[in-house]
């Protein structure tokens, strides 16, 4: 069945591209098709679901590919990967809602969401380094053609510098992987043995220069401080439908990767750079934080709160690591599941706020805040979803952001209390988005609010279904967590050895 959910949406993808005589609106409803079916295959997929023996798979697949280098079609999922799969599956149907009134090239852009959506879920449930870094680095190329030919002016250079800095991130990732590889014995590019016996063990100062570069590649598609440039432009430029695919999944290969990939095979280094990870972590959430607070641009704004919250994602990360603080690992087993449900929630709630930024800029033609003023008269479904995003983004109990940020600094503070550093981070997204509201929504209507029309069904149905699953999320989290936990634990074990 994973292969069926990774393969449905790339023969979409070429049915739509073969089939020039496809009307558009049959496009439009085709990609809304596709993606409705994936999405019931993951919900079929997660309710079979049952966590695999330590290290293992559910749901595993297996084909020779290249015997030479013991590299193979090989997936599977497992609690760190399965919400991923799911969240794309979710945030890719949400996407085709909201683009069914699109006019501009509607069969070419469905048939590159549905390529992109295959090369996001193949990411996810890869089990082999040569086949996360194809989908890895297909999905650079997917996206930058969304940019660069659905995006505003400026679009084109904004997505060369995505694809350069992206794509030489890449370059440093497969340098890793060759590391590992050469590493491991036997050889094997397979990622469950390389988990099961991590190479390079008792060789600190080669596997800390393989974990520099495979940690480089990662931070970039993060993006952490300070490999974050390339991402205010993209966003600003990009489509809507674009930006909430960029944030809300392009983003989490990043994070996936430190958890799939460099805490398990590289458990030494990985301790041995904990403190400069959890730096980086805290750099992140504040620098992003307080950036995001000075921007007048709504997109730009949202854009940094992605370095913010992706910053908790990497601060909780490296408190896994320090392993002699929390020897039981009862503390970072906590943070690492916040950090996974941090991956989902932000992804939820992040590409609902970018959805919403792009209504703003599809009627009124500009993301400035200081163009509108006393939104909630003549929008008033935008502006009460625009603020059940903004709460959770900033952790509103009640919510996902809340679930997922108590975990990260519950976990990081007990098992290094310097962490609590952190914590502004919170306060300084609080303020930048009541902030936002009050510019956007409070006041006189006046500037381009005062024929501004509310939410169209298609974009109300998009928008609003992400923020029902952060609200169910916020509520009822324990599915989530039960998917999530064991794995958690795995990783923590692994660390640790």
């Amino acid at each position: 069945m994973v292969s069926l959910i990774l393969v449905l949406p790339l023969l979409a993808a070429l049915v739509l591209v073969t089939l020039p005589r496809l009307s558009d609106a049959a496009a439009r409803r085709a990609w809304v098709g596709v993606a409705t079916l994936d999405l019931a295959l993951v919900l079929a997929l997660w309710l079979r679901y049952e966590t695999p023996p330590a290290g293992g798979l559910a749901f595993e697949e297996r084909l020779p590919w290249i015997p030479g280098v013991d590299s193979s079609y090989h997936v599977g999922v497992d609690g760190l990967s399965l919400p991923l799969v799911a969240l794309t599956a979710v945030l890719f149907l949400a996407c085709a809602l909201y683009a069914l009134r699109e006019s501009d090239r509607p069969r070419l852009q469905a048939a590159l969401f549905c390529f992109l959506q295959s090369m996001c879920l193949g990411v996810f449930v890869a089990a082999d380094l040569i086949l996360f870094f194809l989908f890895f680095d297909l999905s650079i190329v997917g996206m930058y053609f969304v940019i660069a030919g659905w995006g505003h002016q400026g679009a084109g250079r904004s997505a060369l510098k995505f694809f350069l800095y992206t794509f030489l991130g890449s370059l440093s990732l497969l340098a890793g992987f060759i590391g590992l590889y050469v590493g491991a014995s036997p050889h094997t590019f397979d990622m469950v043995e390389l988990a099961r016996q991590p190479p390079l063990s008792g060789s600190p100062l080669t596997g800390g220069l393989v974990l520099a570069a495979i940690l480089l590649g990662l931070a970039v598609k993060t993006p952490t401080v300070p490999f974050h440039t390339w991402l205010p432009p993209a966003h600003t430029d990009a489509p809507a439908i674009g930006s909430a695919v960029l944030a809300g999944v392009l983003l989490k290969m990043g994070t996936y990767g430190f958890v799939r990939i460099a805490m398990p095979m590289l458990p030494e280094a990985w301790r041995a750079w904990a403190w400069v990870i959890v730096a980086v972590g805290i750099v992140s959430v504040i620098y992003g934080a307080l950036v995001a607070l000075g921007q007048s641009d709504l997109k730009r704004m949202i854009a940094y709160t992605s370095v913010n919250h992706m910053g908790y994602v990497v601060l909780a990360l490296g408190a896994a690591g320090l392993v002699t603080a929390d020897p039981a690992g009862e503390a970072r087993t906590v943070a690492v599941t916040g950090a996974v449900t941090q991956m989902v929630s932000h992804g939820l709630v992040t590409g609902a706020l970018f959805l919403l930024a792009g209504v703003l800029h599809d009627r009124a033609g500009t993301y400035d805040m200081g163009a509108y003023g006393g939104l909630a008269r003549p929008a008033p479904r935008f502006a009460a979803l625009f603020a059940i995003g903004a709460f959770a983004s900033l952790g509103l109990p009640g919510l996902s952001g809340f679930i997922a940020e108590f975990q990260i600094f519950t976990g990081s503070i007990a098992a290094a209390p310097v962490t609590a550093i952190a914590l502004p981070g919170i306060l300084l997204t609080a303020a930048l988005f009541l902030r936002a509201l009050q510019r956007l929504f409070t006041g006189p209507v006046q500037g381009r609010s005062e024929s501004l029309a509310d939410l169209r069904p298609a974009e109300l149905w998009s928008v609003g279904g992400l923020l029902a699953l952060s609200l169910g999320i916020g509520l009822l989290p324990g599915p989530l967590l039960s998917v999530i936990e064991p794995a958690a634990r795995l990783a923590i074990d692994l660390v640790g050895r």
